[in-house]
């Protein structure tokens, strides 16, 4: 814990309806102040090699760095998994392995977010929420010339086809988001399986209503009772 704020989580992946494998992970490292999703691509045995490899990196950040020391730990942990997966991609002669990332970390008073693809991480400030990253996505850029919102995006028939993830590409650029946290803060990070079914308003009322003991099973359950199509995975933060 760090000097500023205390925190609080509670983390869920589930299978889903559909799908015979999870190929989400996530990771919650109290001790850093650290919480990652990670949703993997190219089906079994490859996109739950690559989320799990990215978590497997994060998860050897050594103990005691100091906050700026930590965030590029994370940083290159990610950047480590990518290469990795890369050469795992190369030496099964086979076609696109890797996964997204969304990466939460807080510090004195502040949090960074790291993430490529299209798991998200939200903020819950005041009752109201604030989706804190950006998809990258085929449909992204619908959404930011203003020609829809997320909600209609995550409808839109090319909305899987994510442009940036780990393990694809040569070079993987991470894009950062960074802000003060407060006290009565709530942080949302989760893979696509809850945001296909859960819109702007469906989070931020569920978010407000229920206590951190439940309210993951609660957002699991909402993409389960909407047809729970893909893999599902929630972490909730809260600042206190």
């Amino acid at each position: 814990m760090n000097d500023f704020n205390a925190f609080r989580y509670n983390a869920k992946t589930h299978v889903g309806l559909k799908r015979k494998v999870n190929e989400d992970s996530v990771l919650a490292l109290p001790g850093h102040d650290i919480w990652v999703v990670s949703d993997g691509m190219g089906g079994h045995e490859a996109g739950d090699f690559a989320s799990r490899l990215i978590a497997d990196s994060i998860a050897t950040i050594p103990q005691g760095l100091e906050p700026g020391d930590r965030m590029h730990a994370l940083r290159d942990a990610i950047q480590q998994a990518h290469r990795i997966i890369v050469q795992e991609a190369e030496d099964r002669g086979r076609g696109v392995i890797g996964a997204t990332v969304a990466a939460l970390i807080m510090a004195n008073g502040h949090f960074v977010g790291l993430w490529a693809g299209d798991s998200r991480i939200y903020r819950l400030r005041d009752g109201h929420i604030e989706m804190l990253t950006t998809d990258h996505s085929a449909v992204a850029e619908f959404v930011t010339s203003g020609r829809m919102t997320w909600d209609e995006a995550e409808q839109h028939p090319q909305s899987n086809a994510i442009t940036r993830a780990v393990g694809v590409g040569d070079d993987l650029d991470l894009d950062k988001v960074r802000g003060e946290t407060r006290p009565g803060d709530r942080f949302l990070l989760c893979s696509d399986g809850l945001t296909k079914y859960a819109t702007f308003s469906i989070l931020e009322r569920t978010l407000k209503r229920f206590p951190l003991e439940t309210v993951s099973d609660e957002l699991v359950q909402i993409a389960l009772t909407g047809g729970g199509a893909d893999n599902i995975s929630v972490i909730v933060v809260d600042v206190i």
